[in-house]
């Protein structure tokens, strides 16, 4: 995923930011309010950890900022010291989705963020996706390429689906694993295994193979003309 990190207590934000990081993430950080807004709005976020003791801005104006005037639907999840029901029932009315008490378990925040970002994307699970001539219909689990069916296992249809709804974009090993398994695995041989039976019945029926190693980050789905420039 790619994670937006808005925390002013610099040792917090170095835990979150090495240990996310390390597992396979994409993360971008911010000390106050202002900055976090700036970057919030002008670049694409799977996940927002969003301290509500900011200065300058705090964590409930900028989440109303967010969803108010620049209607970003990116799950939030608020990370604050203070508990009680009424500060959380704030956070929650202004739009965060989730909201976790200081001190925090590093574990608990990637599976919380994992968790937010599997239900957002549910919510367009069944729009139809499209990638030049690549087409997926979820609901009639129909895939064609270059107007030829294709057939696949389940797990490369989840790989398949989850690349097309962010084309470009680069997808960690830890990523596609969460999308196919729910889970990482033991070895990166189960999701390259997937792969090569993906990209091959993709090439049989386009005549080229539609996706990208990005060596040391991972895949992403790629136009042919994008391709031909590079």
């Amino acid at each position: 995923m790619h994670i937006l990190i808005i925390e002013d207590d610099l040792a917090i934000a170095a835990n979150l930011y090495d240990f996310l990081e390390s597992r396979g993430h994409s993360v971008d950080a911010a000390v106050n309010g202002t900055a976090g807004l700036h970057l919030a709005v002008t670049q694409r976020f799977d996940a927002i950890l969003l301290d509500l003791g900011l200065p300058g801005m705090n964590g409930i104006t900028l989440c109303r900022k967010l969803r108010q005037e620049s209607q970003i639907d990116t799950p939030i999840l608020m990370l604050t010291a203070r508990d009680t029901l009424e500060d959380k029932l704030i956070g929650f009315e202004q739009g965060a989705d989730d909201y976790m008490i200081k001190p925090f378990a590093l574990k608990e925040v990637e599976a919380r963020l994992l968790a937010m970002h599997k239900r957002h994307a549910g919510k367009v699970a069944n729009r139809i996706l499209e990638v030049g001539e690549l087409f997926f219909d979820p609901k009639t689990v129909s895939i064609r390429f270059e107007n030829k069916n294709v057939k696949l296992p389940p797990k490369c249809i989840r790989l398949l689906a989850l690349m097309m709804s962010e084309p470009g974009r680069v997808f960690s090993r830890e990523e596609l694993e969460q999308e196919a398994w729910e889970e990482s695995q033991e070895t990166s041989d189960t999701l390259r295994s997937h792969m090569h039976i993906l990209r091959r019945a993709l090439t049989k029926a386009g005549g080229y193979d539609p996706i990208e190693t990005v060596h040391g980050l991972g895949y992403c789905l790629t136009l042919r003309e994008q391709q031909l420039r590079d």
